[in-house]
């Protein structure tokens, strides 16, 4: 069995580090490669059995469909959704729209196509984001609005920095969960749901995932695994994150955010390939807590795939 480990060939530190530990996994029991995502990719990647997929980007609104597109053109397994799932994930206006068609419980919302702004406003509070876009890009501060002056301005804003309609959902002022799915079928398992904890952040930053927050206040952000949440809330999580993984056709594992209000769940969004950092991707965090080091998450995320495939298990 030949693995190809497939990644972008721009990566950042964190990514580098993924992909290595990743390879540093999977070597200790198959024989695999890194094989870049780059111009020669056709003609390298036949020679492998099976692929380890970590592409992510590409194209300016297709991020992450090429990889496993090509891989199901040349009839080459892999691991993760599929191009079509993607698809569906990599625009929260569409995975609302099939939460909201499904009674998956979801944040109100609308959105606003380019050279649209909305006319009125009732007495929530909303966040205005790009709908095509990942790890917190567009979300600031200033993107929760409680007034109709801010909320056209945040639209336009959306409107004019990333040439996309922009999504205007009901901000859920609660507790923040993240919830990680492995498996399919009939055996997806959720992970121990992690809290992430915005309370011991510096006075005056926002409470929610902005894009200063992610990328510059994660490690003074606190994270609790497993939530501190009931046991009844826990088991209505797990059902609908199971529900909305079988909905939206995802594969071998997945991450869906959460927000927790008065008892309440709402999911906000779905990541169909979470990135796999160790220690620093929240999925990392929940495997620790169920018990599996690093290198057993990441073999256990090859173990499904391969079943998925075969039919068997390894």
């Amino acid at each position: 069995m030949r693995i190809a480990i497939v990644f972008e060939k721009d990566l950042n530190a964190e990514e580098k580090k993924m992909v290595e530990s990743v390879k540093n996994a999977i070597e200790k029991k198959f024989e695999c490669k890194l094989v870049p995502f780059d111009e020669n990719f056709m003609e390298k990647i036949t020679n492998y059995d099976f692929v380890f997929n970590l592409s992510n980007k590409g194209g300016k609104e297709t991020k992450q469909i090429h990889v496993p597109a090509l891989l199901d053109l040349l009839n080459i397994p892999y691991s993760s959704s599929n191009a079509y799932s993607h698809s569906l994930c990599l625009d929260k206006i569409t995975t609302k729209i099939m939460m909201k068609y499904h009674n998956i419980p979801t944040p109100s919302f609308e959105y606003f196509e380019i050279g649209e702004l909305p006319e009125s406003m009732d007495d929530k509070v909303y966040i205005v984001k790009p709908p095509r876009e990942g790890s917190a890009r567009g979300i600031t501060r200033d993107s929760v609005v409680n007034n109709i002056e801010d909320l056209r301005e945040q639209v336009l804003k959306i409107h004019k920095e990333f040439n996309q309609p922009a999504l205007v959902e009901e901000f859920i002022d609660g507790t923040e969960v993240s919830v990680g799915l492995i498996g399919n079928g009939e055996e997806i398992e959720v992970l121990p749901i992690l809290e992430i904890d915005f309370s011991v952040l510096p006075e005056g930053l926002e409470r929610f995932y902005s894009y200063n927050v992610k990328h510059n206040y994660g490690e003074q952000t606190n994270y609790i695994c497993p939530a501190r949440i009931p046991n009844d809330i826990k088991e209505k999580l797990e059902f609908y994150a199971k529900k909305l993984f079988k909905v939206l056709s995802l594969r071998d594992y997945a991450r869906m955010d959460v927000r927790i209000r008065n008892n309440e769940i709402y999911f906000l969004e779905v990541n169909s390939m979470p990135q796999l950092v160790p220690i620093y991707s929240d999925i990392t965090k929940m495997a620790e807590a169920a018990g599996m080091s690093y290198d057993d998450l990441i073999l256990k995320i090859l173990e499904v795939s391969m079943k998925r495939y075969k039919g068997e298990d390894l």
